[in-house]
Formats: C-alpha cells, sequence, structure tokens
C-alpha cells in the first residue's frame, strides 16, 4: 500500500481535514506519516498531534503522495521554500499532489496549477485564479496527479478521492 506524507501547520492545522482524510486512507490500508515545522503540531480546533518527521528532514523518495492541510496556520506554508519545493517535486515525479482548503495555494504558488482544475477555500481563490488555475470552488476537483479540496466539508470526499486515485494508479 502507499505511504502518504501529511503536511500541517504546527500551529492552527485545521483538525478535521487533517484527520477524516488520515482515518479514511489508514482504513484502505496507506501509511501516513505526518510533517511539520515542529514535534508537535496543535490544531485550530483545539486538537494536537505528535509529528512523525521534521518537514526540514521529509525526503520526497520516500513518499508515494502527498497532502497540504489547510487551517489559519496553513498561511505560514504557502511561501515556505520547503513546501514549495515538496509540491513541485511530488508533482513532476508524478506522484499524487494533493491540498485542501487554503492549502492549494501552495500547489499554486509552487507553480503546478497552471491551466488545472482546481479548488479552495474562497480566501485563497484570487491565489489560484492569479497563477493560471481553473478555479471552481466545487467542494473537490482531480486534474491529472492533483486534488484538490475547498474545506472542512470536503474532508471525507477529499480523503475518499485520494484512496481512490492511489488504488487506481496501482
Amino acid at each position: 500500500m502507499a505511504k502518504i506524507l501529511m503536511v500541517i501547520a504546527a500551529k492552527g492545522y485545521q483538525d478535521i481535514e487533517y484527520e477524516t482524510p488520515k482515518e479514511i486512507l489508514e482504513q484502505n490500508g496507506h501509511t501516513v506519516i505526518t510533517t511539520s515545522t515542529k514535534p508537535e503540531a496543535k490544531g485550530s480546533l483545539g486538537g494536537s498531534t505528535k509529528v512523525d518527521i521534521l518537514l526540514k528532514k521529509v525526503d520526497p523518495k520516500d513518499y508515494d503522495a502527498i497532502t497540504f492541510i489547510g487551517g489559519p496556520g496553513s498561511h505560514k506554508l504557502i511561501k515556505n521554500r520547503k513546501t514549495l519545493s515538496l509540491a513541485k517535486n511530488f508533482y513532476e515525479s508524478g506522484k499524487l499532489t494533493t491540498a485542501i482548503c487554503a492549502a492549494p495555494a501552495i500547489l499554486a504558488n509552487a507553480g503546478i496549477l497552471e491551466g488545472k482544475t482546481a479548488t479552495c477555500h474562497e480566501g485563497q481563490s484570487q491565489t489560484l485564479i492569479k497563477k493560471e488555475a481553473n478555479y471552481t470552488g466545487s467542494p473537490v476537483e482531480q486534474d491529472s496527479n492533483i486534488i484538490t479540496a475547498s474545506g472542512p466539508g470536503a474532508a471525507r470526499d477529499f480523503g475518499k478521492k485520494i484512496a481512490k486515485a492511489i488504488s487506481d494508479s496501482t
């Protein structure tokens, strides 16, 4: 089964957007590895999680897919060199590259959404549009190996779409 890297903010990741897809992926037999800039991350809804590997130590070769989680803290990652580099690396390697809520702005800033159909939290829609993505505002979108979602209300469908894309590619 696949090994999926989930990128969350150290402070202010969106709990539902993290926990729901993670649970769905694990139920489908996949391994989820959580990364952030600090050893423990705090959710915007009061949750917390131990981080499996620090962001600066991540080697993309060790994973089959990547998921960037939104929430107010994700704004710190939108222009982070490491997250932009990871997004570009996974996408260019043909690996599943996914993001939810504000986090699709990471994919846009990495230059991989140009001409792609994508969605995000409406607060980041202008970032996607400026970077020439075909922004839809839909709950979940898939365009080749990129999956994007609009926010916590789409977290379950986002997780299912990632699980299906992984099973379709194996």
